[in-house]
């Protein structure tokens, strides 16, 4: 799927898929050739799913289309894929979007459960919320998921060539957005400021600073920087002009997996994580996973 091949799709969907505060949402899985349907709904606090249940789970994550949004269809397939996933082991659901840095420390500090979409976390990743911690001291990962490609994103028409060692990113500027995971590579080249950054909150921002030359490069998933242009409220000539104005490096950094990050300091914490991972392995095994993201695919396309 190319960076831009999303765009005319994006659009349509920026027109009629935005939620309403009384926004009800349906997620179907199927176990054991049966089909169950958990109704939820939106409250001041999230969204809520199987509410009767006492096992509750309080998840942060943010708006990082298409994989998970407030504003794509059905929330996108992380979300309905997330909420299957815990429903199915009798859990109560309860999603909460916010930027990506405060859903790190939220999880971090403990105050919540589960931070999802995350990258691999290496075992030397320091945290930035608690000093002196590593996030694997914080953060237990889960068995991983389907994900997308990081890449370094350039203006248009730039010859910039990245070299297989990473050694040519020394001294540029490059956009991050904080809070995230990207390679070891990267990010061991990046704490020990082989190149400069600057912190952006969203992927949004970052394109708008490469556009605007104040950094050389950025860095994340060609599609979530596409999707992210395309449902922002920028006038359509504007979205135009950012998604016209980059272009991904080839080749792609890596694919990154996803992983569910459960909180050291939920109480039930090895109990939880083995019900994730049995579900996991339950989807796959089943195609229950790949149904999911087959279905949010046609949702997005048939807008």
């Amino acid at each position: 799927m190319t960076f831009f091949s999303y765009t005319i799709i994006v659009f349509a969907l920026s027109i009629v898929a935005m939620p309403t505060m009384a926004s009800k949402l349906t997620v179907s899985y199927f176990k054991e050739d049966v089909e169950h349907s958990i109704q939820g709904v939106k409250t001041a606090n999230g969204y809520q799913f199987n509410g009767e249940s006492n096992k509750v789970l309080n998840l942060a994550t943010l708006n990082w289309p298409p994989y998970i949004s407030e504003e794509v269809c059905n929330h996108g397939w992380v979300f309905q894929f997330t909420v299957a996933l815990l429903v199915s082991k009798g859990y109560q659901v309860n999603i909460h979007f916010f930027p990506w840095a405060r859903s790190v420390k939220l999880v971090e500090q403990g105050n919540m459960d589960i931070l999802f979409p995350e990258y691999f976390i290496e075992s030397t990743a320091p945290s930035d919320v608690i000093k002196g911690k590593k996030r694997r001291e914080l953060l237990a990962l889960s068995h991983r998921f389907s994900g997308g490609e990081l890449a370094l994103m350039k203006r248009k028409g730039d010859n910039f060539q990245l070299k297989s060692d990473l050694s040519n990113l020394k001294g540029k500027m490059i956009g991050v957005v904080r809070g995230y995971q990207n390679t070891p590579e990267f990010d061991a080249m990046m704490d020990s400021e082989q190149f400069s950054t600057i912190d952006a909150v969203n992927e949004l921002q970052l394109m708008k600073l490469l556009v605007a030359k104040r950094v050389d490069l950025i860095i994340g998933d060609p599609e979530v920087f596409n999707f992210s242009v395309s449902f922002s409220n920028l006038a359509n000539q504007n979205k135009q002009a950012l998604l016209n104005g980059v272009e991904a490096v080839q080749p792609a950094l890596k694919y990154n997996h996803l992983y569910f990050a459960v909180s050291k300091k939920y109480t039930e914490l090895h109990t939880l994580l083995d019900d994730i991972n049995l579900a996991l392995l339950e989807f796959q095994q089943s195609g229950e996973t790949d149904r999911i993201v087959n279905t949010d695919s046609k949702c997005q396309l048939n807008l």
